[in-house]
């Protein structure tokens, strides 16, 4: 029951999160919110770690990757991410950036030499034709001032950072550095980074933006980046990481249904077919090819059971 109750508020936190995107950009620099939003983060991180009294002094070279994954995991994935839905809905980022996990395998692969196993090529298959299918209407006129299409360039740039981001996380954990310790560190050296990059750049630090900004930047730097950070982890911990990783295979459906309620996303006949093939792809590569084959010996047994003799 405890592993479900994480799951769930996992899914839905961060299938909710590509909404509550929507509403930070416009009125405040992309760079500027997600200044705040790891400022609060981190704040409440460090808090957490202190409290705890955990561990936290590492050597110079740990704090090498810290670094590196405040850059891949709560820096530049984001703001690249936050950039993409300028162009697109939070449901065709939310299903683009589903890819992660196709490609977390192959940088995993040339990384950390784990092999691929050969039903993770079909699922890769799957995903390219998914995504392909969903934007299928601005292929077919390739054009890259086309917004749609510079959109997903931006979408699966900031998914494989995030990508590099999580390798410097497994790094880190064949290391033994807790993930709590890991990511507050990260989210410090975020914060700072992101506060250097707005000062040279000379963005203006506002804070005249409506109360929807604000609400949702509370809601993506406590529930979007501590607490479902937290379920996630607790998930791996209690489930292992094949199945928790499903939860990148649930959370469009999430991100889909409030973008259809809110967005005014229309769904059409590429969007059902793009949308299938990407989830099923995901699934066959999270999927053990025993299961898989047990699964189909199941409906064998069972459609021959009901064959009258």
């Amino acid at each position: 029951m405890k592993s479900a109750a994480l799951y769930l508020a996992t899914v839905l936190i961060w299938g909710s999160t590509w909404l509550a995107i929507e509403f930070q950009l416009g009125d405040v620099a992309v760079e500027v919110s997600l200044f705040y939003r790891f400022a609060i983060a981190a704040i409440l991180m460090w808090a957490f770690v202190l409290v705890k009294k955990l561990h936290m002094q590492y050597s110079l070279r740990d704090h090498g990757f810290f670094a590196l994954l405040a850059l891949f995991n709560f820096g530049l994935n984001y703001l690249v991410l936050y950039w993409a839905q300028n162009y697109l809905t939070s449901a065709m980022a939310s299903i683009a950036f589903s890819m992660l996990l196709l490609m977390n395998i192959i940088n995993t692969r040339l990384f950390f030499a784990k092999p691929i196993a050969k039903r993770i090529y079909f699922g890769a298959l799957l995903g390219v034709m998914g995504i392909a299918s969903l934007f299928w209407p601005q292929i077919q006129q390739f054009d890259l001032s086309n917004g749609a299409l510079v959109g997903l360039l931006l979408a699966l740039s900031g998914t494989f950072v995030a990508s590099l981001g999580n390798m410097v996380s497994v790094r880190n954990s064949q290391r033994n550095i807790g993930v709590l310790q890991g990511n507050a560190w990260g989210m410090l050296y975020s914060a700072l980074g992101l506060a250097a990059y707005v000062l040279v750049s000379n963005v203006e630090l506002t804070l005249n933006a409506p109360t929807s900004y604000w609400v949702s930047l509370f809601y993506l730097a406590v529930f979007g980046t501590v607490i479902a950070f937290a379920c996630y982890f607790a998930l791996l911990k209690n489930i292992g990481p094949e199945r928790a990783s499903y939860v990148i295979v649930l959370f469009p459906l999430v991100a889909v249904v409030l973008s259809t309620l809110f967005e005014g996303f229309e769904w059409q006949a590429n969007t059902f077919m793009g949308f299938s093939l990407v989830l099923f792809g995901n699934a066959i590569v999270l999927t053990p090819t025993r299961q898989i084959k047990a699964f189909f010996a199941a409906r064998n047994l069972q459609q021959k059971s009901s064959v009258p003799s």
